[in-house]
């Protein structure tokens, strides 16, 4: 099986934060983001990593990064390993030549910014949590409003939205985030934020959206974080990866049921069929799933950038 990391330290670096994927380390007036090769599922870490994984988050976040840069700003400093290096030895850390390989293509210097407590998804496509909502309302047969969000009766899985959606979300410390209104979202962070957050996540997916389009693969959703740096609303985290986002082949794009995707909902498949009952521990993978997840996220990563994986 293919070399994965799962975990990273720096001699002489303050690890501040471990996601689920990502390592932070304070580096000064800067944010050291590490994206490892560890995969989440239902609320669970899995203990077995996915080889390439954490190199197409950061170098496809990177891309999109700089694709939507007219349109907001982004936290990203640099991805240069050298610089990265240089960065980290000045702020009293030690990178051996093992760890310089580890950090490579998998590391993201960015600014600090005050990450603002919601998600911003934006949907194209009636999928996940919104075709579930829509359901349990009687949508299909009598339309719906669901977080003030009108949708016409006769919608079937996957059908496309006559435009695309913003339907933010609280960010939950554990289990599934809650999807929320305008008016909900405007009492967390006020009503001018609400505004922007709503039109830059918007126009952010409709710009990634045509790109992505014109290279095959449908972005069905997407969510975005943002908070502010220096007063500048500014996209943070990730953007647009198999992680944060469902990608679609167009060519077999057919609505009425679930689509083959680009992201983890194979891994989700899998689990499901082994009979795990979604609590911890999860279960270890077996090198099919690993390698098959592994594959899907390389494809979404040289699809959208028309470019092998460095």
């Amino acid at each position: 099986m293919t070399h994965t990391i799962t975990n990273i330290e720096i001699p002489g670096v303050r690890k501040c934060a471990s996601g689920k994927v990502r390592e932070m380390f304070d580096l000064g007036d800067a944010i050291l983001i590490v994206v490892t090769d560890r995969i989440s599922a239902y609320d669970s870490v899995m203990p077995t990593g996915i080889p390439e994984k954490g190199r197409v988050l950061n170098l496809l976040s990177d891309f999109w990064f700089r694709h939507l840069r007219p349109i907001t700003s982004h936290h990203v400093m640099a991805t240069d390993t050298a610089f990265i290096v240089d960065w980290i030895a000045r702020c009293g850390g030690s990178v051996s030549p093992v760890l310089k390989t580890a950090l490579a293509g998998r590391s993201l210097l960015a600014v600090k910014v005050d990450v603002l407590p919601v998600e911003c998804v934006v949907r194209g496509y009636l999928a996940g949590s919104l075709w579930s909502e829509y359901c349990a309302a009687g949508g299909p047969e009598k339309g719906a409003v669901i977080h003030e969000l009108a949708l016409p009766p006769g919608l079937t899985e996957s059908d496309r939205l006559p435009q695309p959606v913003f339907t933010p979300a609280t960010k939950a410390e554990s289990g599934h985030d809650i999807n929320i209104g305008m008016r909900e979202l405007s009492a967390i962070v006020g009503a001018a934020v609400a505004e922007r957050l709503a039109d830059v996540s918007v126009r952010a997916y409709s710009r990634a959206a045509q790109v992505a389009i014109e290279r095959g693969v449908i972005i069905a959703d997407t969510k975005f974080e943002f908070g502010f740096h220096d007063g500048t609303l500014t996209l943070a985290d990730e953007a647009l990866t198999p992680d944060s986002s469902r990608f679609w082949d167009a060519a077999s794009y057919a609505p009425g049921a679930g689509q083959a995707s680009f992201d983890k909902q194979y891994l989700r498949d899998w689990l499901v069929r082994s009979g795990w009952n979604k609590e911890p521990p999860a279960p270890a993978l077996p090198d099919e799933v690993v390698q098959g997840t592994s594959a899907r996220y390389v494809e979404a990563y040289e699809r959208l950038t028309g470019h092998p994986l460095p």
